[in-house]
């Protein structure tokens, strides 16, 4: 870039350097996460009062198999086979769902939807119509015995999920700096953090987050609800 020195030129070649590389993630960041320990921040989408952001907000679930291998995968695919229909069911009867699809990423079983409102409502409302069908999922997951059976441990079974959403990097980056202070307990009463840390703080986030979502996502008609949608198309419930 014209203009800068050959100091800065230097500086900004350094994350291409294979030594810096090593150097960084065998020092460099271990030692500033012990230096500025960085809670991992919660799954899904945050609360807001914004309308237009309570509509097509994101779940990315992701299950660690227990039985890593092929046929622990094969285990989970006909797990879901088996009872996608009655989960399709329940996710109709939430009302509130514009999709869900479930992948097999590597080792673990994800479930991928788009839906209207407050996650734990609606968490709530699809398990308490198809928990004893999703039992059989969580029988090949990691932690997933502890929430059986889902249609009694509800409060528990939210929890889990909660905690195995991902983490939704904010929309506007600066907001990392308000959401880690607030997840490390401290009340600012300050400007935001210096542009020039942000990177910092988003390498300690990722190191404590290692999946991640790059934040909400695009949504082509914002301002709809299932509910809405629906009755545009006729479909009824």
């Amino acid at each position: 870039m014209a203009g800068e020195s050959g100091f800065d030129t230097f500086v900004d070649d350094l994350p291409r350097k294979w030594w810096f590389k090593l150097l960084a993630n065998w020092i460099v960041i271990p030692f500033w996460a012990w230096l500025r320990p960085t809670p991992p921040l919660p799954g899904g989408p945050r609360p807001t009062p914004q309308p237009s952001e309570n509509v097509q907000r994101m779940m990315n679930l992701v299950m660690p198999l227990k039985d890593k291998s092929p046929l622990g995968r094969a285990y989970a695919a006909m797990a879901v086979a088996q009872n996608v229909n009655e989960i399709f069911a329940g996710l109709d009867n939430v009302g509130t769902v514009h999709f869900a699809r479930f992948v097999v990423i590597g080792d673990n079983l994800c479930m991928i939807s788009v839906y209207d409102g407050d996650f734990t409502n609606y968490i709530r409302d699809f398990i308490a119509t198809v928990g004893s069908v999703f039992d059989a999922i969580m029988d090949l997951v990691e932690g997933g015995e502890a929430v059986k059976p889902c249609e009694t441990k509800i409060d528990a079974f939210i929890d889990w999920i909660h905690a195995h959403d991902l983490f939704q990097a904010p929309d506007l980056p600066t907001d990392l700096f308000r959401l880690q202070d607030a997840a490390r307990g401290v009340e600012r009463k300050r400007e935001p953090g210096l542009l020039r840390s942000l990177s910092r703080e988003y390498i300690l986030q990722l190191n404590a987050n290692p999946n991640f979502s790059l934040g909400g996502g695009y949504r082509a008609y914002p301002g709809f609800s299932v509910a809405q949608v629906r009755q545009k198309l006729g479909v009824g419930w």
